[in-house]
């Protein structure tokens, strides 16, 4: 079976170094380089393995699907792919294509799903892998797992402890159904399908009137990127290493009631929320601790919402 291999990051990487070695992987597309001109991880493998590397901005030109129709494709491994690819693309490969996606689907669609499920304060999530058919996270379904989300998950720890090698190994068992000609092809069911936009500081301020869970989950959510704020002095505060714990207290939310070398701690609807670290607009993450003291804040001071 020829096999092509699209994908980017660490997460196309791990899937090219575990899939190249076993299988007929004859050629790899990743992203272009970034401007910097440091290569994508993904490059950097396919250099390494000696296998044809395509990069390119845009899969709709008719050269691109050209090029890919004459590498003679079986199957087309999407590994962590944001473009979205056209049908008469997909439909090259004799056998079709495949790609993976961190969510449940045809719940969280979009390009941010783990962020979205934490947020949303879900208290399962997983992995699909479908088969796309030219939409957004659109497709039949070949298979999912399924993980619970925990009362102190982020983002980055459900991706790189669960989503990542999970992913991985699913892609790997899913090439298995295909080459065994097992490979179902199960229907969205589109009465479920949720899309949500990208997670970056249009959603990601805090309102520090909602409940304390919620303003919580946005937290541990938009942890490590791009991180929930709060305003102070005029600038966003991005806030990780969220906890969260009920407790009755008098203070406005978004107050500062301390800080320690666990913690910022500060008030919220219903409870106080501990922050670990802290990342000021256009500076470096520091402990919360660090912040504090440079900021010159006192206990008493507030961070304010995003429309502040």
């Amino acid at each position: 079976m020829r096999i092509v291999v699209m994908g980017q990051a660490a997460f196309g990487a791990k899937f090219l170094e575990k899939t190249a070695p076993g299988e007929n992987v004859v050629a790899v597309y990743g992203p272009p380089d970034s401007p910097k001109g440091k290569p994508d991880p993904i490059k950097e493998v396919a250099i390494g393995k000696n296998l044809p590397h395509y990069a390119h901005k845009s899969y709709r030109n008719p050269q691109v699907i050209t090029e890919f129709r004459e590498l003679q494709p079986d199957l087309l491994v999407m590994a962590f792919v944001t473009a979205i690819l056209p049908t008469e693309f997909l439909n090259v490969p004799s056998m079709g294509s495949i790609c993976y996606h961190p969510s449940l689907l045809p719940r969280h669609r979009g390009a941010n799903a783990i962020n979205w499920a934490v947020i949303m304060g879900d208290l399962k999530t997983g992995l699909t892998i479908f088969w796309p058919d030219g939409g957004i996270d659109t497709g039949p379904i070949l298979l999912q797992k399924t993980i619970d989300i925990g009362w102190e998950d982020t983002t980055g720890s459900l991706y790189f402890n669960h989503l990542f090698p999970m992913g991985i190994d699913a892609l790997l068992e899913s090439v298995e159904l295909i080459k065994k000609g097992a490979a179902p092809r199960l229907p969205q069911d589109e009465a479920f399908a949720t899309y949500e936009p990208i997670c970056d500081d249009k959603v990601a301020g805090i309102d520090w009137h909602e409940a304390g869970a919620v303003v919580y989950n946005r937290v541990r959510g938009c942890d490590p990127q791009p991180g929930a704020y709060g305003v102070h002095g005029g600038k966003k505060i991005y806030f990780y290493g969220p906890k969260f714990k009920l407790a009755e207290h008098s203070h406005p939310p978004g107050t500062i009631l301390a800080c320690d070398e666990s913690a910022l701690a500060i008030a919220v609807r219903d409870g106080i929320l501990g922050i670990a670290k802290v990342r000021p607009e256009g500076e470096a993450k520091v402990t919360a601790l660090e912040f504090f003291k440079n900021a010159t804040l006192r206990v008493g001071d507030h961070f304010f919402g995003s429309n502040a």
